[in-house]
């Protein structure tokens, strides 16, 4: 999903939006023929994601700028340690900095958080899987910092899969939902993946009567989860979603239910602290 293609086309307009005529600070203070050695250092203990993108960043700005990167995308880290060592005209290096910063600390923020609700749900066999609430224009990014993360990606975008939400049902009401979603079958390629949102134990029957590959369980009590989970009975993927934080996130696993979506993994993680040090020669 994180092709060099994507990367690049959220690089350049970060870096254009950054420096749009240029970085005039570094270009009247700091000597053209000067370079610099700078470390990306953790100011916390996390996961780390966009090493690909960080480098970029510097790539964009001056290709004689190297990246030397210490950390691959999903592994562990303390504070202090050393993730990546920068080397180049210094100019470059200090006007790629704070992209570059951004981008990795957004990254390795949404991978810590990540790994927060994978280690949670551990040995229940339930999946993390992000959402679409994803930042507009950095969705290919948060999402490779969530399998960074250890958790699994959700469609992509709305060609991927069909997945019929609480206002598409309230569209079609009146009709007949079981003979609705064969219908919406028949019109698509055998290959394509149904998924409908239920928020009542008596829409799964009808919903099931369709043979749809996934429903969704949306803000169902722990108990309704559970009687949910054994009325499907392996007839399709049950996946849980709404209300789901930290607190909840192994209860929810505990009641059998296969996939457990989180917004908050994009929507609410915080940028991790990761500082970039460096030494002008």
């Amino acid at each position: 999903m994180l092709t060099q293609a994507a990367i690049d086309r959220v690089v350049r307009l970060a870096l254009e939006e950054d420096a749009p005529w240029g970085d005039i600070t570094s270009e009247a203070l700091i000597p053209a023929a000067a370079t610099a050695d700078a470390d990306l250092i953790a100011r916390e203990p996390g996961v780390f994601s966009g090493g690909a993108v960080f480098a970029a960043a510097f790539r964009l700005t001056d290709q004689a700028v190297s990246v030397a990167l210490e950390a691959a995308d999903g592994s562990r880290f303390a504070a202090g340690d050393r993730l990546a060592r920068v080397t180049g005209p210094a100019r470059a290096v200090l006007t790629a900095e704070r992209v570059g910063l951004n981008l990795a600390q957004r990254m390795s923020g949404i991978a810590t958080l990540t790994a927060r609700y994978v280690d949670a749900v551990a040995g229940s066999g339930a999946r993390i899987a992000d959402t679409r609430k994803t930042t507009p224009g950095l969705r290919a990014l948060e999402r490779h910092a969530v399998v960074s993360g250890g958790g699994h990606n959700h469609r992509f975008s709305l060609s991927d899969a069909v997945m019929a939400k609480d206002n598409h049902l309230a569209v079609v009401a009146g009709r007949d939902l079981t003979q609705a979603l064969r219908e919406a079958r028949e019109s698509l390629p055998h290959t394509t993946h149904i998924e409908v949102e239920v928020d009542r134990i008596d829409q799964i029957e009808p919903v099931l009567a369709a043979g749809v590959d996934t429903i969704m369980l949306d803000n169902f009590s722990l108990d309704d989860l559970r009687d949910g989970v054994r009325l499907i009975a392996g007839r399709a993927a049950v996946e849980a979603s709404g209300g789901v934080n930290l607190d909840s996130v192994s209860d929810i696993a505990a009641t059998g239910v296969d996939v457990i979506s989180v917004g908050a993994l994009t929507h609410a993680a915080r940028s991790l602290d990761l500082g970039l040090d460096i030494a002008v020669s």
